[in-house]
């Protein structure tokens, strides 16, 4: 049967985006005023460190090419009317993204073994006798004493490269930057929230900056960190209560394009089915750049209850590599979004590990385990940092060479993409994956 796309409001702001055709940021600007009389639009670069003030003014992300503006009805109107007309690609409202929902290894396991119960029903085989029995069989990969089982998962034992010299941005609610794991890191913060530092306010952000970029020996438990080596950007685009706008989201990207960050990752969304037109015109932009962006695929699925789900804003961006997560067996997470073959663009692409994943959290918690594709994709956005390391690759072709060497699972494709992420061990030859 086919699969149809679902419908749902999205969160708005009342301002909107405006998709620019590609050209000088005074031409950009002109644009803007010539169509609708928008005279007090100001190119991002020239807020300096002051960058949340993109959430307060009508600016220009002049590395992207997209403006967001809050606009009148009237100028909105003039806006859609020299859309597609060559100078105005596309003009949308802006939304808002939230921290990708939490999911807690009770919950997984519950709906694990809810999903067991129903497999074996339909296989006419005895199930558990207690509803929430799960097999007992061991899961091939558990955390040890030294390596989190994501990172025994993907290969790190034998990587040939640490992140070093790469530096990786990720874009979320911020980074303990007094936590003990970090101390005498390569750390740059900026924050895109008005009104907030980029201080973590939610815990969210520590966690996948744990996951991407954490130590090779942290203070204690094991090592969790894919790319102990790489710079850290830590960049806040969502606030301590967990949601940010477009505005903020772009501005990061823009800020990561011009600090010179190889890799950006974002695990944050709007469970939204269709294409946002800014995310498949800022990932193309940062592609052509050199810059890949990776993002969640989402959490929006409950498939022990028939239930898919499907890839939400930003990661369905054809231009943007989304990533699903896997549990200790490698198989597909409940929570984890599918590929919706409706949604031109909307499919994942790679899957990593995400579900109870140990990594940072504020002090003074420290350290704590949580489930989520937004844990699956900094192991990706620390791998791609690897992959940078030893190749040189940047862009499109280290976009390529991770799916290229993605472990094939035995998990439909529309589920995982190209499959398992994983580390570059020593067959891989420099300069060439």
């Amino acid at each position: 049967m086919l699969e149809t796309t679902p419908s749902i409001r999205p969160q708005t702001t009342g301002r909107h985006l405006v998709v620019l055709a590609e050209g000088a940021p005074e031409q950009q600007t002109a644009v803007l005023e010539s169509a609708a009389g928008l005279r007090e639009v100001t190119p991002c670069r020239d807020y300096g460190p002051e960058r949340a003030a993109a959430t307060r003014y009508d600016t220009l992300f002049d590395r992207l090419g997209i403006a967001v503006v809050d606009a009148d009805p009237d100028q909105v109107t003039a806006l859609r009317a020299a859309e597609g007309e060559g100078e105005i690609v596309a003009v949308v409202p802006e939304l808002i993204h939230h921290v990708l929902a939490e999911h807690t290894p009770a919950d997984y396991v519950r709906g694990y073994a809810d999903g067991v119960a129903d497999l074996a029903a339909r296989l006419g085989v005895e199930a558990p006798e207690e509803p929430g029995e799960i097999p007992s069989a061991d899961p091939p990969f558990a955390d040890s004493d030294a390596l989190t089982w994501g990172l025994q998962a993907i290969g790190i034992e034998d990587a040939a490269a640490t992140g070093a010299g790469i530096a990786v941005a990720v874009l979320d609610t911020g980074m303990d930057l007094a936590h003990p794991d970090f101390v005498g890191r390569d750390i740059t913060g900026m924050s895109f929230v008005d009104g907030e530092e980029v201080q973590d306010g939610h815990g969210h952000g520590t966690h996948c900056i744990g996951t991407a970029l954490g130590p090779a020996s942290p203070a204690s438990g094991p090592r969790y960190g894919v790319a102990p080596g790489a710079a850290i950007f830590a960049g806040k685009v969502l606030g301590d209560e967990g949601s940010g706008s477009d505005g903020g989201i772009l501005a990061g990207i823009d800020w990561a394009i011009s600090s010179g960050c190889a890799i950006v990752s974002m695990s944050l969304g709007a469970d939204v089915p269709e294409v946002h037109p800014p995310y498949v015109t800022a990932g193309r932009r940062a592609l052509d750049q050199g810059v890949l962006i990776i993002a969640a695929a989402g959490n929006n699925a409950s498939r022990s209850e028939g239930d898919m789900g499907f890839v939400g804003t930003p990661a369905n961006s054809p231009s943007v590599l989304a990533v699903a997560a896997l549990d200790q067996r490698l198989a597909i997470a409940d929570f984890s979004a599918r590929t919706l073959p409706a949604v031109h663009g909307g499919q994942v692409d790679l899957a990593a590990p995400g579900v109870d994943v140990h990594s940072a959290w504020p002090m003074p918690t420290q350290l704590r385990t949580i489930s989520g594709t937004s844990m699956a994709t900094p192991h990706v956005a620390g791998l791609a940092a690897l992959w940078a390391e030893l190749t040189g690759l940047r862009g499109r072709e280290l976009w390529a060479t991770l799916v290229e060497y993605g472990t094939r699972l035995e998990v439909p494709s529309v589920d995982v993409g190209a499959g398992l992420a994983i580390a570059p061990g020593p067959w891989a030859v420099p300069g060439r994956a």
